[in-house]
């Protein structure tokens, strides 16, 4: 084999190992980008229901950390229905819910906190079809979940940016060293 096409071949190898060595780089960030997604609830998003629920759960892709979340339930009327203590158990969180009133759409709004330490908040709704005998609280009396939630730190994931510029420090490296190793 002659010297250029010996270099030539040592180059490529040395260009793939380089780039595979980038591509773990950037796969190795990927639970960075990875938080807790709302997965479904009890009741369903969407659901009619004709009796009221005792509580309403919510459940995501991660585990939930305990005492740092809040669960409301606003019915049609604004008031909240929510009662006693909001409980983490697994990738659930949930909390009682008060004898509901008038019928129609009730709100489960959430901010939780997951085992990342990342937050997460929304809603989602049920529609009661038959009214209840059952009084709300005022909205005043809802816990306001920033109250309750751990202060927002970032994303809590680890920043990508590192990882980002390892791989294009691995990368260009790559490039020169195949590029001398072509040339010798």
């Amino acid at each position: 084999m002659t010297a250029p096409a010996h270099a030539a071949r040592a180059a490529g190898r040395a260009l793939a190992v380089t780039l595979l060595a980038g591509v773990a780089l950037l796969l190795g960030a990927a639970p960075a980008f990875a938080h807790a997604q709302l997965e479904g609830s009890d009741p369903p998003d969407g659901a009619s229901l004709a009796t009221a629920p005792d509580k309403v759960t919510v459940r995501f892709s991660d585990t939930m950390q305990q005492g740092f979340n809040a669960l409301t339930v606003i019915g049609p009327d604004h008031l909240a229905y929510q009662q006693g203590a909001v409980t983490a158990s697994g990738d659930s969180v949930s909390v009682g819910v008060k004898p509901l009133g008038p019928a129609g759409r009730y709100t489960i709004g959430y901010r939780v906190v997951s085992d990342d330490g990342h937050p997460v908040e929304g809603s989602v709704s049920f529609t009661l079809t038959t009214p209840g005998a059952g009084t709300g609280s005022a909205p005043s009396a809802v816990p306001a979940p920033a109250a309750q939630a751990a202060p927002d730190q970032g994303s809590g994931g680890a920043p990508v940016w590192p990882w980002i510029v390892g791989a294009i420090v691995l990368v260009g490296g790559g490039v020169v060293a195949a590029l001398r190793l072509g040339r010798g």
